[in-house]
């Protein structure tokens, strides 16, 4: 089967599972191979590990792989040296899981890339209807921010991209968390604003205080990346933000606007992500189990020496 752009969007289940974002990651130098199972492609990326001959693979946000894929994968790592391929599914957690059962040596991840837990909003309802289901502190803020003056603008221009980067660079550094690098950033833009991308910029007399990369896929809009300002904290520039953010994905039919990521449920206050789960938490989510991270372990030897230094590397940064 050859595979096309209009095929492998048809199938794909999520926007990093799409053609686009493989034409992204082979832009940054990422090696990207597919996989067809029946009626689905998987999309992999190949990651070197630096002065080793070795390799990892991801597969992120897919269906639930078969028997047979994971055969696939295996048979592809043994011979490109893959140490582990790690397996994240776009798939609710109750639902059957194949590679649970699997023969080969499948395990918890312990270094997840994405959150287990995530938050979406349905969108099936009128607006009026979503605004009152709203917390009673989410409708306030929001209304202050309108009050206050605060403009909402939708910028898919370098302009618009160049103020979204500036903020959500000043956020990584406030916040001590290591984002992506900027150009991560810009080839991702410029692979998806034709198609799946979409820049709001919150701003206050005239000035950027906060901006969200929102992409879209099918039916599902998903909040990517946002960053924001120290100041004008009073004028709750980001509640609107996420407020208008969620008016233009109905206004484009979406059904449903996934968060990206969020603590489960019943998480600790204390949690350095209570904060945003708790924002998310504002506009009337609900809490969704996706399938944990799994590795699937190609070299048994290597796998656990790989764990412990990618601990203790975590641990120095």
């Amino acid at each position: 089967m050859q595979i096309t752009k209009e095929l492998q969007n048809e199938l794909a289940l999520h926007p990093m599972q799409t053609w686009e974002w493989g034409e992204a990651r082979k832009k940054m130098g990422i090696q990207v191979e597919k996989i067809i199972d029946g009626s689905s492609i998987f999309q992999l990326t190949i990651h070197p590990i630096p002065y080793t001959g070795y390799k990892i693979g991801y597969l992120p946000r897919s269906v639930t792989p078969t028997s047979r894929v994971l055969e696939k994968m295996h048979e592809f790592g043994k011979k490109n040296n893959l140490i582990f391929i790690k397996i994240e599914p776009y798939v609710p957690y109750e639902e059957k899981c194949i590679i649970q059962n699997s023969k080969f040596n499948l395990v918890q991840s312990s270094h997840p890339l994405f959150p287990e837990w995530t938050q979406i909003v349905d969108l099936s309802v009128t607006e009026e209807q979503l605004l009152q289901s709203f917390k009673s502190k989410t409708r306030y803020n929001i209304r202050l921010a309108e009050k206050k003056g605060v403009q909402i603008r939708e910028m898919n221009s370098q302009e618009g991209f160049t103020l979204f980067s500036n903020l959500y660079f000043e956020t990584c550094i406030r916040q001590k968390y290591r984002g992506h690098t900027p150009n991560y950033h810009s080839i991702i833009w410029k692979s998806l604003k034709d198609s799946q991308a979409t820049i709001l910029v919150a701003f206050y007399n005239n000035k950027p205080l906060a901006a969200y990369e929102l992409i879209h896929f099918k039916n599902i809009w998903y909040y990517l990346y946002g960053g924001s300002s120290v100041e004008h904290r009073e004028v709750m520039a980001a509640n609107l933000l996420m407020w208008e953010a969620l008016r233009l994905a109905k206004k484009n039919s979406a059904q449903k606007f996934d968060m990206w990521g969020s603590l489960p449920p019943d998480y600790s206050p204390s949690h350095p992500w209570a904060g945003f789960t708790r924002f998310k938490e504002g506009y009337h989510t609900t809490f969704t189990h996706l399938q944990p991270s799994k590795d699937l372990v190609i070299n048994n030897v290597l796998y656990p020496l790989y764990g412990a230094i990618h601990t203790i590397r975590e641990k120095l940064l």
